[in-house]
């Protein structure tokens, strides 16, 4: 704040202390008989009832003292008079970044047990995935689903269809590192005759007929347009982030508007990095909680199957 301003502050503020101690100087007297008349406000209602004038108890009045005499010892030694920064030199700047460290230090050594560990190991070890757990509802789940299930343009992380690869290793890349994925608009290319007869084709990979457009055609714009990404088998590639267009999983929904939207207005989406923010073992038990999201799919599966009654094995 200005100086002007800050000797206004300290003025008034040191103005109201010294009006305190004048009114507790004014009404230090002894008191008098509580029924002397020579000490009243001069107000009587109902004819008798008359408000009196008494000075405060001695033990009262010290109080207030006591609170004064506090409060300047306060002000000299905490910022509390404009720009005066008090002996003690205190800030909330300062205490807020002491107990920053502290915490820091106590995540540190809480986290340090699995620093060393691979996220394989990390996987299958319960307090592990407890903090991973924590980490994922604090980071991933405004995204992804508290239960990890995705929703439109967000992956599902609980089943095995990855646009990147599911492995440890990648995970980590992933997660760590962030990804950016674009699916360009084929619209303009295509024309509107060209995009029902890629979409025909497309969901033809997946068991679906469509009485509009050709799948015969979309074969064949697939095989100019779209085969350098999705593959000849139109199976995805990993490399590059490009989803399996053969399966029934769709990452921004599978309706025929949203398939259709998709190729023709395109789509983008990203992944943003989280080491810089989490550092590299939070990275990991991330990892190793989303490896574990599918393992629980698959003893889901399995049980639902009849196969066996014990959950699957990493």
């Amino acid at each position: 704040m200005s100086t002007a301003f800050s000797i206004f502050i300290i003025v008034l503020t040191l103005a109201n202390i010294a009006g305190a101690l004048w009114l507790l100087w004014w009404t230090r007297r002894s008191p008098g008989e509580a029924s002397s008349t020579e000490h009243t406000t001069g107000h009587v209602w109902d004819q008798d009832l008359t408000e009196l004038n008494n000075p405060l108890p001695r033990w009262w009045l010290w109080l207030f003292l006591l609170t004064v005499i506090f409060g300047l010892a306060y002000f000299v030694m905490y910022p509390a008079l404009g720009n005066f920064q008090g002996t003690l030199k205190w800030t909330s700047r300062s205490e807020h970044a002491a107990e920053s460290r502290l915490n820091a230090q106590r995540i540190e050594q809480a986290l340090a047990p699995f620093s060393a560990r691979s996220v394989a190991e990390l996987s299958t070890d319960a307090k592990a995935l407890n903090v991973g757990r924590n980490l994922f509802l604090n980071n991933c789940a405004t995204c992804h689903g508290s239960d990890g299930g995705g929703a439109p343009g967000f992956p599902n992380l609980t089943d095995k269809d990855w646009l990147w690869g599911g492995d440890a290793d990648t995970l980590v890349t992933t997660i760590g590192g962030g990804r950016a994925g674009i699916m360009p608009p084929w619209g303009e290319a295509l024309g509107a005759r060209g995009v029902e007869d890629v979409l025909a084709y497309v969901l033809s990979l997946s068991g679906r007929k469509l009485e509009a457009g050709d799948a015969k055609a979309g074969h064949e714009k697939y095989q100019q347009f779209c085969v350098a990404c999705h593959g000849p088998d139109a199976h995805g590639n990993l490399a590059l982030g490009a989803p399996n267009l053969a399966d029934a999983t769709w990452l921004h929904g599978g309706s025929l508007a949203a398939v259709r939207e998709t190729i023709e207005k395109g789509r983008t989406g990203t992944m943003p990095a989280h080491t810089a923010r989490l550092g590299d073992t939070r990275v990991k038990l991330l990892a190793a909680y989303v490896l574990s999201l599918g393992r629980q799919q698959d003893a889901t599966q399995v049980v639902a199957g009849g196969v066996s009654e014990q959950p699957a094995t990493p």
